[in-house]
């Protein structure tokens, strides 16, 4: 909670507020950081470091106490992909598209992100409102892949914060020579990446430059912008031209739980390979679908709002569309068959 706490205290100091930052304008920000506001960030800086490096050991310390579990559960082979600093090393908010395949051979590497169209295809199904993106060297059928935690800390070639790094390293020697693949490991790479968050934070409080007055880029106008960062569910991807008025003619997004759309059935699909009966939708399989989809962060609109009360529909059906079994979870938590 308290780590959270400083998070919000971040945000409010850098945007304006903690929800719906008023900082970011077109070409830049409209507040620095005070020296109040960056010695009252100092002041708790070395505690959260800290605290996040205690969260690195607890998951992993979960995922040594239980291997069969934690690298077992809903676990799928699938490619990757984030962006990954022009050096090889993670970095959030600037580089070029890095994609592995499942064994961790990279399929393609230094690729400019405005060219994403290039390496990905958006497919439509009648079944669902989100699309379905692939790697067209791959196809439909092999291409799709996921993002976020679990792809950036194995796909980068290391982490800059010397902390964080240490833990990278023993993740990746904890999967061994082949990926990880199983959906609770985004939770231990996520912990990997708060750590490296925390440490960026306090090398930036102790950079005088975080005070400036520059806050805006010139340049030329464009009429045509693509920008990619790695929010934290994974990697963003934003698509805009504008006429000559700077009216939106065009606009594609890929967000982050789109990446990830069909990783997120596969992991569903594992779970009910293993927990289904094939006949009954009991409370234990909807538990474990939660859990398996809660490893992506998915970003619908009550996926975090209580723990444990995300409104949940699971339904068996048999070969001809017959409901044989239907279990709900409402957002009281209440259960009905």
């Amino acid at each position: 909670m308290l780590l959270r706490k400083f998070g919000q205290e971040v945000i409010r100091h850098t945007a304006g507020k903690r929800i719906h930052g008023t900082g970011s304008v077109p070409g830049g920000v409209n507040k620095s950081l005070s020296q109040a506001e960056r010695a009252e960030l100092l002041k708790d800086i070395y505690q959260i470091v800290s605290w996040s490096r205690d969260a690195v050991h607890l998951v992993k310390q979960l995922h040594h106490q239980n291997p069969e579990l934690y690298n077992s559960f809903g676990a799928f082979r699938a490619n990757y992909m984030s962006l990954v600093g022009y050096d090889g090393g993670m970095d959030l908010y600037h580089g070029r598209l890095r994609g592995r395949d499942e064994n961790g051979n990279i399929l393609f590497d230094g690729v400019d992100y405005r060219h994403y169209t290039d390496l990905i295809e958006e497919e439509v199904k009648n079944w669902s409102y989100m699309k379905f993106p692939f790697l067209k060297q791959l196809g439909k059928e092999k291409g799709w892949y996921r993002v976020g935690p679990l792809s950036r800390v194995q796909n980068c070639d290391f982490i800059a914060t010397p902390l964080a790094e240490v833990e990278r390293r023993e993740f990746m020697d904890y999967s061994g020579v082949m990926p990880m693949h199983a959906p609770l490991g985004y939770h231990w790479a996520r912990m990997i990446e708060m750590l490296h968050a925390a440490e960026t934070i306090k090398d930036l409080l102790h950079d005088d430059d975080i005070g400036g007055t520059e806050l805006m880029v010139t340049g030329a106008r464009g009429n045509e912008g693509v920008g990619v960062i790695e929010a934290p569910r994974g990697t963003l991807i934003h698509h805009y031209r504008v006429d000559e008025n700077d009216l939106v003619s065009m606009c594609n997004l890929i967000v982050s739980t789109t990446h990830n759309n069909q990783a997120m059935n596969e992991a569903v699909r594992q779970v009910a390979a293993r927990y289904l009966n094939g006949h009954e939708v009991t409370e234990g399989l909807l538990n474990h679908i939660e859990v398996a989809v809660r490893a992506f962060d998915p970003c619908l609109s009550c996926a975090t709002h209580a723990l444990g009360k995300m409104p949940l529909e699971v339904e068996v059906l048999d070969v001809e569309g017959k409901i044989l079994s239907s279990l709900t979870r409402g957002s009281d938590g209440v259960f009905c068959a």
